[in-house]
């Protein structure tokens, strides 16, 4: 069978966390749960320092505006990472050459990473922290999710990566939109609020 539905779902998923989907695909691969991991991913080295950047992601996630920052270094590294585990995927498998699987991966975990960015921005715009909480939970359980359906169910779980790509798209335009319009009606109300106060003590 081809690589290409794990190839797509671990680029979504490394687009939202990739040190988790490092560390579940080489526990699978090491547990000889899976054969399509590559020795390279069940490397102890590999597994803890994924394991100790997944923890350092699963605290800087949940803190408003940090997880923002986070998402911002993270441009670059999460995309990365995408393309390497598929390259990885697709040499050990191969069925598929190791350049498409990298295009393919980093390609789709950048766009699945400017999604997770774009809708924490919109989260922080909330001024309780809970749901970055909320939010960061919700992730780090789906990837886990997928990830470990798409070690047993690759095609199904690229159906399902797919959907949420797309789902996560459409949201993101819905909280853009509601943004902007937030920002102006606050606009508004300053303005409105600086043209009734008295001559003398408007500013400026």
């Amino acid at each position: 069978m081809s690589i290409l539905p794990l190839v797509f779902t671990s680029g979504w998923a490394s687009g939202v966390n990739a040190y988790a989907v490092v560390l579940l695909l080489g526990v699978f691969g090491a547990t000889g749960m899976s054969d399509d991991v590559p020795e390279a991913l069940q490397r102890p080295d590999v597994l803890i320092a994924a394991g100790v950047l997944f923890l350092c992601e699963a605290v800087a996630d949940k803190i408003p505006y940090v997880d923002s920052a986070w998402d911002a270094v993270h441009t670059v590294i999460r995309p990365i990472a995408g393309a390497v585990v598929a390259a990885l995927l697709a040499g050990q498998s191969g069925s598929l050459p190791e350049l498409a699987a990298g295009a393919v991966g980093g390609s789709t975990a950048l766009v699945s990473h400017l999604v997770k960015a774009g809708t924490r921005m919109a989260v922080n715009t909330s001024p309780e922290p809970f749901s970055n909480i909320v939010v960061s939970l919700a992730e780090d359980l789906g990837v886990a999710a997928i990830i470990t359906f798409a070690i047993f169910h690759p095609v199904a779980a690229s159906v399902v990566a797919g959907g949420l790509l797309l789902a996560g798209l459409f949201l993101l335009l819905f909280l853009a939109s509601r943004i902007r319009r937030f920002l102006r009606r606050r606009d508004r109300r300053r303005e409105e609020k600086r043209l009734a106060q008295p001559v003398g003590r408007r500013p400026g």
